[in-house]
């Protein structure tokens, strides 16, 4: 099981780091890699500090994700040149130069990074996903950061990683060196809620939702009584993953995924993408189970029914289905305050989305749990400044309080998650406390969950009275947008966390084993096309079962025996 290895994975964690000593064994910069500025004019200080400035300017690299829908940065400010990498540049004394950059919305960015990692043509640092570390380590690619993250990672960036209880570091250590700063996620962006139009609910006299039957008939009312009132059939009832999404969030990118299906899967208690331990103990793959094909089920009468946008899979932006108010239903996790309802609410102030838990026939809430490290941040082999991407998670971390953030904290250069494991869950009880005036503010852990501080000195600038209802009439965005993002995306999104208990499925492994190098990208390209097919009545039901024997034989009891025998060391 994947939590049995905790234990075992918290010592490795600890011999990595007392293993780390001497100087920086870095190697020459390989072939064809570019050799930045900074590798030849700077030096590191001669005393390591983590927010220490350099006495000369350092320069890195990057290969840069942007979402072309983002407007949140001021004229004149770039990707490039912005608040965040003036604020670094500043204060350490570090700049910031983007190499390349791609659109973070679909494949583009993961196909640059590609390439770049094909050619052996890398800027100093990247953020990638565990598939792409993975090659480079192979690749013999990536600077051993061990000495970096020991001496130059902050008490507090430490602290979130160790929250893990070994796994994140366990995610980056091969050959015990540390090739990457990994990411640490709440807990709880693997948990994907029901975003619901509840001003429509309370207009056509609708409870909320709690099962997918209560999903299929406000949809349904959500398409046939004109909830919008401009007197026109052009609503939809539930959007879906658009052109290069995911049906579903799975073992290699298991958290975060807006606009798929995760919840009605869940329902049904089926967790495709996972690998679970199967009622025989042995391991068995969550997309080729019975429940999976039950809910594939269940979503094709829906789009047959017309609930589901007729366009998913193909669809370029649904984000611009909630923005323009045109969608009532999405499927998402706790931050949708933060992207994709701004817009939705820019535009219209009544606009009242609120999450709920989608429960299984037993009213039960399912949620599958993603890894605590998704991305990573590396580093090219011979860059002579490692310690620059510790240096700014420092910052980021010790700072983002500071920041204005009606500026997409994406525009951070090399930005990743860090947090505690239940940050949101314990920020969303301590809100309510400091709300209902039972607890002050220093009776909460600051340090640990460091956006905290903030979200209380900030709190009732944007939420109004009464505190207890979540309601949008309730809120006042208007008065500090960056503020409501955050307050509105853990008060609402986060309830149905607090409130509700989960029935928590983790997979039992959540990266790639030797035979999916070669075999996965076909058998997954082989899921989603039949599971799309299906479900928009392109393939009849039964097409699973072919799936299932052809999932089987091309590679897949291959790669299930040797996830088994993974999970068994």
């Amino acid at each position: 099981m994947y939590k049995r290895k905790i234990a075992a994975i918290g010592l490795a964690s600890s011999l990595l780091i007392l293993s780390a000593c001497g100087g920086n064994n870095s190697s020459s910069p390989s072939n064809n890699a570019k050799e930045s500025p900074a590798s030849t004019a700077s030096s590191a200080p001669v005393n390591a500090d983590p927010f220490g400035k350099y006495d000369e300017t350092v320069t890195i690299s990057i290969g840069k994700g942007v979402d072309p829908t983002d407007k949140s940065l001021p004229g004149g400010d770039t990707p490039e040149n912005n608040q965040y990498t003036r604020y670094i540049k500043d204060t350490i004394n570090l700049e910031t130069k983007i190499a390349w950059q791609a659109s973070s919305s679909g494949t583009d960015y993961d196909q640059k990074v590609n390439l770049s990692i094909a050619s052996n043509d890398l800027p100093d640092a990247l953020v990638v996903t565990d598939a792409q570390l993975r090659q480079m380590v192979k690749a013999g690619q990536l600077e051993d950061l061990t000495e970096a993250y020991n001496n130059y990672a902050s008490p507090l960036l430490k602290k979130f990683i160790d929250s893990t209880e070994g796994v994140a570091m366990q995610s980056v250590t091969f050959d015990g060196k540390m090739l990457a700063l990994p990411s640490v996620v709440a807990q709880a962006d693997g948990v994907h809620l029901a975003w619901v139009r509840k001003d429509w609910l309370d207009q056509l006299g609708l409870p909320a939702p709690k099962t997918v039957e209560d999903l299929e008939k406000i949809a349904q009312a959500f398409i046939d009584q004109d909830p919008d009132g401009d007197s026109k059939a052009n609503t939809i009832g539930i959007a879906g993953p658009p052109s290069g999404g995911k049906l579903n969030a799975n073992f290699i990118k298991s958290t975060n995924n807006t606009f798929g299906l995760d919840p009605i899967f869940t329902a049904y208690k089926a967790y495709p993408g996972f690998w679970l331990e199967g009622a025989d103990g042995q391991t068995v793959y969550g997309s080729i189970l019975p429940e999976t094909k039950e809910a594939l089920a269940k979503l094709r009468d829906l789009y047959a029914k017309g609930l589901i946008d007729k366009e998913i899979g193909i669809r370029k932006d649904t984000a611009e289905l909630i923005s323009s108010g045109k969608a009532g239903i999405y499927f998402g996790p706790w931050w949708g305050g933060y992207w994709p309802l701004p817009d939705a609410v820019k535009n219209n102030p009544k606009a009242n989305w609120q999450a709920y838990a989608i429960l299984d026939s037993e009213g039960t809430f399912n949620t599958r749990m993603g890894t605590p490290s998704t991305q990573f941040v590396v580093v090219r082999k011979g860059y002579k400044n490692p310690e620059a991407i510790f240096k700014m998670a420092n910052l980021l971390i010790r700072d983002e309080n500071n920041f204005d953030l009606s500026v997409a904290i994406g525009n951070y250069p090399l930005r990743v998650s860090h947090t505690t494991v239940n940050d949101i869950e314990y920020s969303a009880q301590a809100l309510r406390e400091f709300l209902a005036g039972s607890k002050k503010k220093e009776e909460f852990d600051l340090e640990s969950y460091r956006l905290l501080e903030g979200d209380l000195d900030n709190i009732k600038k944007v939420k109004l009275e009464p505190y207890d209802q979540m309601d949008m009439q309730y809120w006042n965005p208007q008065n500090d947008m960056g503020a409501w993002t955050r307050a509105y995306s853990v008060l609402v999104g986060a309830g149905p966390m607090v409130d509700t208990p989960m029935n928590k499925v983790y997979s039992q492994i959540y990266s790639q084993t030797k035979a999916m190098e070669s075999k996965w990208a076909t058998l997954d390209k082989l899921e989603q096309q039949t599971f799309l097919s299906i479900i928009m009545g392109a393939a009849p039901i039964d097409s699973f079962d072919k799936f299932v024997e052809d999932w089987k034989k091309q590679g897949g009891d291959e790669i299930t025996k040797e996830v088994a025998e993974w999970v068994k060391k």
